[in-house]
């Protein structure tokens, strides 16, 4: 900014940047809910962008006629109001009335005297970028909607899969144990597919969260891990080994059940024949859970991107991993961890989720968003 070119009461505007910033962040904390749990940097944002635009747009001499001209700063901070915050539309609303607030009150403190056509310049800029930010806002929830019930749609061909497998056999065999069996497993997944179901309504209704709300539980994972070995076995997915140590935790049994499974499934879609396997270790707190096939590797160019949403990995003649590991990657980051991937083609290739064992310090923020939206 060529501050030469700024008019007196831009200058001026620029001088309080600091008492106008202090006094927002004070009457924010004091009034918006959730706002007093985000940290200065957070909370802030990229107003200070919007501030500095506003100086140039009470400023006749340069061609800014208001502070959401030519830019998107506006919208991004809606953006990150959806993403990372508890803030509903009104408080973002709120949020920038009271940054308007702030500029009048410290200007009075400030003794400065502006005419009514900079006062109406700057009311009118906040007011586009509370439009702008509102905007942005509904959108980025309506995107994290689609995706989440993509993904979810995405889930349901697990326990659709083994179902059709379930109620073939019981067509097949005359063996009633084998039936019975069956259809247990029948009515187990249908169960799941029906609490996927409800995620579903979930994603397609609720506003703040870009994955369903973590429901935490106390379980071993190496039997999670086991049952759904048990599970793609009995639907003749292929052989299974799953070692490692019994780590017993605080997860999400459904949520981590879901990103293991689109682990298991890719490994069957993309390896080639041999053993699959699980691995559940655990490593100063934190739970390494991995899921590893034999196959052609991923290429280098592809494995920074592969955890991307809609990112599609074309090999073998197969078409994937578009929605899964996204979803694996959303649920380990959920849970305070990350997920990765080795891939070569001496070693194969190895997904691995990392958590904490006991991740219940790390969702506290989610679970307090998911809370207050209720």
């Amino acid at each position: 900014m060529d501050e030469s070119k700024l008019s007196l009461e831009a200058r001026e505007l620029l001088s309080m940047r600091d008492d106008v910033f202090d006094h927002w962040e004070a009457s924010v904390r004091a009034e918006i809910k959730g706002a007093a749990e985000l940290i200065g940097p957070a909370l802030t944002d990229n107003l200070p962008s919007l501030y500095e635009n506003l100086a140039e747009a009470i400023s006749p001499g340069i061609a800014r006629q208001t502070a959401t001209e030519n830019s998107t700063a506006a919208m991004a901070h809606g953006s990150e109001r959806a993403r990372l915050t508890c803030f509903g539309p009104h408080e973002v609303l709120r949020e920038y009335q009271l940054f308007r607030d702030a500029i009048r009150e410290v200007s009075r403190s400030h003794k400065v005297a502006w005419p009514d056509a900079v006062w109406a310049a700057i009311s009118r800029s906040v007011e586009i970028a509370s439009c702008e930010a509102l905007e942005e806002y509904a959108a980025t929830h309506e995107r994290t909607r689609r995706k989440v019930a993509a993904a979810l749609s995405h889930d349901m061909r697990a326990p659709l899969s083994v179902m059709k497998n379930g109620a073939q056999l019981v067509c097949l065999t005359d063996d009633s144990a084998l039936a019975r069996r069956s259809a247990e497993k029948i009515c187990r997944h249908a169960d799941r597919l029906e609490s996927m179901m409800c995620d579903l309504l979930d994603a397609l209704t609720v506003l703040r969260e870009e994955t369903p709300p973590l429901i935490l539980s106390n379980f071993d994972m190496l039997d999670l891990a086991s049952d759904v070995a048990h599970q793609f076995s009995d639907g003749d997915g292929g052989p299974f080994l799953v070692v490692g140590d019994s780590v017993e935790g605080h997860w999400c049994a459904p949520a981590m059940r879901r990103a293991l499974e689109n682990l298991v499934s890719n490994a069957l879609k993309h390896g080639t024949a041999g053993e699959v396997q699980i691995t559940t270790r655990e490593r100063r707190g934190r739970l390494s859970l991995s899921v590893h096939n034999h196959g052609r590797p991923i290429p280098e160019s592809k494995r920074e991107r592969i955890f991307g949403y809609l990112n599609r990995h074309q090999g073998d003649g197969v078409l994937g991993w578009g929605i899964g590991l996204s979803f694996v990657r959303s649920v380990a980051e959920s849970h305070g961890g990350s997920a990765e991937v080795d891939s070569s083609a001496a070693a194969g290739t190895t997904f691995t989720i990392e958590v904490p064992v006991d991740c219940r310090p790390f969702v506290k923020h989610a679970t307090k968003c998911a809370q207050s939206a209720i």
